[in-house]
């Protein structure tokens, strides 16, 4: 699957930044103190119920990035994992949302929401989606053309984090 050595580490590097970015959002809120977490442990098993509606209406916003969060790894667990059936792949996606919802109700650091896990898992399924699209478009390239985007998506989150964190200081 890979074309050179270099061209795996870089996939393991953009993933594993990815991964870190992706604890910090979920868990932490980009929160740089613990004690600055929300202390909250419910769970809403109702999809699409309370915790995605304002004003009586459902608001796309959340939805959207839950989606979008979790669809690097689809893609990438596509690339790790090329010759794994589509169910093979997506059910991890499923797997790491639901640690999550999980993580947040025992320690207590945020709503555990079913709206999350569909949209998270959807993510997924869509990044798995979106690697077999690349692979036919791209032949040859698509890893180095995934990595491109992943770092750069990356760089832009991280300087954004960066300005973020010292505006609030």
């Amino acid at each position: 699957m890979f074309h050179s050595k270099a061209q795996k580490i870089v996939s393991y590097i953009v993933f594993g930044i990815y991964v870190i970015l992706l604890i910090w959002l979920i868990l932490f809120k980009f929160s740089t103190n613990f004690h600055d977490l929300p202390r909250i442990r419910n769970i809403n098993l109702i999809p699409y119920g309370e915790t995605v509606v304002i004003n009586g209406k459902i608001f796309f916003g959340e939805i959207f990035w839950n989606i979008l969060v979790f669809v690097p790894l689809g893609v990438y667990l596509s690339i790790f994992k090329y010759n794994w059936p589509f169910v093979k792949k997506a059910v991890p996606c499923f797997l790491l949302s639901f640690l999550f919802e999980i993580i947040q109700y025992v320690f207590a650091i945020g709503a555990s929401d079913i709206t999350d896990l569909i949209g998270n898992t959807l993510g997924g399924i869509a990044g798995i989606a979106i690697w077999t699209l690349f692979k036919r478009l791209f032949k040859e390239r698509f890893i180095t053309i995934i990595n491109s985007i992943g770092l750069t998506v990356e760089v832009l989150a991280v300087l954004m984090l960066g300005i973020l964190f010292v505006a609030n200081r």
